[in-house]
């Protein structure tokens, strides 16, 4: 190999021209996140030497950033769910999930995730997560006080509703504030430390793979203190390196819906280099083209008793959905803005709790001056609202099957809040494309074949989620922490070479 020649995540290393190794052992994991760490535990419990690659200088991904909420349920229930009063049904939260992916849906994946979620809680447990046995009813995107169980997603909306029975799965760590991905974090890397099979190497960042005659992974090349060094394992690597929210290029190239967002989700490391290295050896790229995007509306809770309209004054959708798949229909509208329309009371704590920071509108003593303020053919906005209200009335929502609990009709005086992307609301977004996998790790190429000795969990891969429409939030940390563990546990039983 040319000492000039600049390594590329896109260009393996054949093994041919490695002369030497720097570092050998059994499993190989890019990254130390959510995914990373479980998959380091899981290998080196299964009694697998490892080397854990980090670009950072400590643990922590996207995961430590999030709020850590964790989608689990099924089985009858978890701990929590159980303590709670809820029977959690897995057919239920399978059907729930397959709705969730749509089209996309892997069921297999989606099934195996919904067959362990219960045990994957207990394993939390035993690792030393701490949950609470308490609910949190009030509707929220994250739970601020130390409770754990609450709605996190479309559980309780239409058309969901009326296929699964709505439970809440969202498990939020016992920990008050938004702060329950550092703890995570925290309890994942004080695990991984406590092994002696694993190694952390931080600060050290992740070139591209290596692969033998027959296009079997049998190695990894790194940068450290300026330096590359050639990494033999012996059983495989495993990809855990994010997804690639922060590469403006691959974002324009495979998901080009998300640049509306203002508001990327992820750390520095999710530049699509995990995706770009298993593609070069093979691995199939799906789903690139998805991701998630959000209109945080609520809280206040409040404002979900509001409508959404378009420019002709029309709503189209169901108000009571999750923020994402409010996001991901906003985007579908054939419409220059997009309103969000409240009363007076309803705006309420609107400015002090909102992460949406939408900008008012327009604002209306009658729905008639509203209309006018906003620019909309006169009587448009009127007819909505007073089909809404009737419907209101009746405690029936013939039109978007608002679920009746929400049902207040809107009386003057009246709120407009812009919620066009890029009109000054927050959009935050993230990738849901990855590699294709087994449930149980290994990379698939575009035949669905297994790329030997690659493996990939997390954001890198394309996990059980597909779609901002049917996302809730802890599937990303669900599928992260599980998915790692399998990875981990199937390449500790590869065989030895």
């Amino acid at each position: 190999m040319s000492a000039t020649a600049k390594t590329s995540p896109c260009q393996p290393r054949k093994l041919r021209d490695v002369t030497h190794w720097d570092r050998e052992t059994d499993v190989v994991i890019v990254g130390l996140g959510g995914a990373g760490a479980c998959a380091a535990i899981e290998a080196a419990d299964a009694g697998a030497e490892v080397i854990v690659f980090e670009l950072a200088s400590a643990g922590g991904g996207s995961t430590a950033l999030s709020s850590a909420e964790i989608y689990m349920g099924g089985n009858g229930g978890t701990r929590v769910q159980q303590a709670c009063g809820f029977n959690d049904s897995t057919q239920d939260m399978v059907t729930y999930m397959m709705m969730a992916a749509g089209p996309q849906a892997d069921e297999a994946k989606i099934r195996n995730y919904c067959e362990h979620s219960s045990e994957h809680f207990q394993w939390l447990v035993d690792i030393g997560v701490p949950f609470k046995d308490s609910f949190h009813e009030e509707r929220a995107i994250m739970c601020l006080t130390d409770d754990c169980l609450l709605y996190t997603g479309n559980e309780k909306a239409y058309p969901f509703a009326q296929q699964a029975k709505p439970c809440p799965r969202g498990h939020n760590l016992q920990v008050k504030g938004d702060n329950g991905g550092p703890l995570l974090i925290k309890i994942l890397v004080d695990n991984v430390a406590r092994r002696d099979a694993i190694t952390i190497e931080y600060e050290t960042r992740a070139l591209t793979l290596v692969v033998d005659d027959n296009d079997a992974v049998v190695g990894l090349v790194v940068r450290q203190d300026q330096r590359e060094l050639n990494v033999r394992c012996r059983q495989g690597v495993i990809l855990c390196a994010g997804g690639f929210v922060m590469n403006q290029e691959m974002v324009r190239k495979y998901a080009p819906m998300l640049a509306v967002g203002n508001a990327p989700i992820g750390n520095p490391g999710d530049t699509g280099t995990g995706i770009l290295m298993g593609m070069a050896v093979g691995g199939a790229a799906i789903n690139m083209h998805e991701g998630f995007i959000s209109l945080p509306y609520y809280p206040p809770a409040e404002m979900t008793r509001g409508i959404v309209v378009n420019d002709k004054g029309q709503r189209f959708i169901n108000e009571d959905v999750y923020h994402g798949r409010l996001g991901a229909f906003v985007l579908r509208q054939p419409a220059e803005r997009i309103y969000f329309i409240v009363t007076v009371e309803q705006y309420g704590d609107y400015e002090k709790v909102s992460y949406l920071g939408a900008p008012v509108a327009g604002t209306g003593e009658s729905v008639a001056e509203l209309e006018d303020e906003l620019g909309l053919r006169a009587g448009t906005l009127q007819h909505t609202l007073a089909v809404y209200n009737e419907d209101c009335a009746r405690g029936v929502d013939s039109l978007y099957h608002k679920a009746a609990e929400w049902l207040t009709p809107l009386e003057p005086p009246l709120v407009a809040l812009d919620i066009t992307p890029g009109r000054g609301a927050v959009v935050p977004y993230f990738t849901l494309g990855g590699l294709d996998t087994l449930p149980t790790g290994e990379v698939l190429n575009t035949q669905g074949e297994v790329v030997p000795g690659l493996y990939a969990a997390g954001r890198t891969a394309c996990g059980v989620v597909r779609r901002a429409e049917g996302y809730s939030s802890g599937m990303s940390v669900g599928d992260a922490t599980f998915s790692g563990r399998m990875a981990g546990r199937q390449a500790a039983e590869a065989p030895r070479h």
